[in-house]
């Protein structure tokens, strides 16, 4: 009876072992909280906005307590620098390495100091926008202005998406007048409510905008003093189509085709793209731990209707994919920068 007691629990200890091994480690990874901090202060912008999509995907996914944290820039990189845990990561855009590109203080190369990872999303909302009631009624007119002589001010955040489109339309100014780019003018400044309440005070002729976040103005009438129209939407015709037909609340996709690619010299088009960024030092099957959830999120499709719903544009690759892609972007845009500077 003794011996065949011993037989049988060595069995199941055997087939216990087994089984163990034949588990996935994954749940050990990783346990608690997942903190994503961000580079936006605003908790109605884009990317808090984007960001909050993905941590309640990855919060059922992997049965942690996700929380998405507007740190801003500063406060974000400074965040991941201190944690390899990999309970903090960072959610971004292309601001991470314009920043570098234009040489503002705060920003390394994203693809020396830190991990690149996936890409989530797409925003096809940047925009530039006027006041409904300027003589500006297209970005023809704010160039045509800037080269007889008058100054246009425009509202942006420097070092990412808000100045290389400024760039652009500096360019733009140069190439059809030459000499009189430096009537375009940028008015430095942060947030996107602080580049609006420079509208509403008039001390900017044009801002940065997005679609998300300034919509509701543009259906306001022209008598209201927050009353915006669109002026131009930097990403390509082909990815705004991928929009849903309806478009984003009172503007329908059709309408906001109008303002794409507005047929400027050397006209420009920007794709505004979301991606995660890790710690260094982080453990690399934790890479591989984020990729597998997010792999498995983006297959199941219900987070691309939740991505649409809220004007992004469903845009998944892993980690060894996005950083391929996106250091030939930064590549891209560097020669870019350099030529329309």
């Amino acid at each position: 009876m003794k011996k065949f007691l011993f037989i049988l629990m060595s069995l199941l200890a055997m087939s216990g072992l087994l089984f163990a091994e034949g588990q996935s480690d994954d749940s050990k990874l990783l346990k608690g909280n997942l903190r994503i901090v961000i580079g936006s202060s605003s908790t109605g912008g884009d990317t808090y906005a984007n960001s909050a999509i993905i941590a309640d995907a990855l919060a059922s996914e992997l049965g942690l307590n996700v929380k998405v944290d507007a740190t801003g820039v500063n406060g974000a990189f400074d965040a991941l620098n201190r944690d390899s845990s990999g309970h903090t990561i960072m959610m971004f855009h292309d601001q991470a390495y314009l920043g570098y590109l234009y040489g503002k203080e705060g920003y390394d190369n994203p693809f020396v100091k830190y991990v690149v990872g996936p890409t989530v999303a797409i925003n096809p909302g940047n925009a530039y926008l006027a006041p409904k009631n300027s003589p500006y009624n297209t970005l023809q007119d704010a160039i045509d202005a800037a080269g007889s002589g008058t100054q246009v001010r425009v509202a942006i955040q420097p070092g990412g998406v808000s100045e290389i489109g400024f760039t652009a339309m500096k360019n733009a100014v140069s190439i059809e007048y030459p000499g009189m780019e430096e009537n375009m003018v940028a008015v430095n400044t942060g947030s996107q409510s602080d580049k609006n309440q420079l509208l509403f005070d008039g001390q900017a002729d044009i801002i940065n905008g997005s679609i998300q976040a300034n919509e509701q103005y543009t259906n306001l009438p022209a008598d209201d003093i927050k009353a915006m129209k669109f002026l131009w939407l930097t990403a390509r015709t082909a990815t705004i189509s991928q929009a849903n037909p309806e478009g984003y609340g009172d503007t329908s996709r059709d309408d906001l085709l109008k303002f794409v690619e507005p047929g400027l010299a050397n006209d420009f088009t920007f794709d505004k793209e979301f991606f995660v960024l890790y710690n260094k030092e982080m453990d690399p099957a934790l890479v591989k731990y984020f990729d597998k959830a997010l792999t498995k999120i983006f297959e199941a499709g219900e987070i691309q209707n939740t991505q649409k719903k809220a004007f992004f544009i469903p845009n998944f690759k892993a980690s060894d994919e996005a950083s391929t892609y996106l250091k030939k972007k930064m590549n891209t845009y560097e020669g870019i920068i350099a030529s329309l500077k």
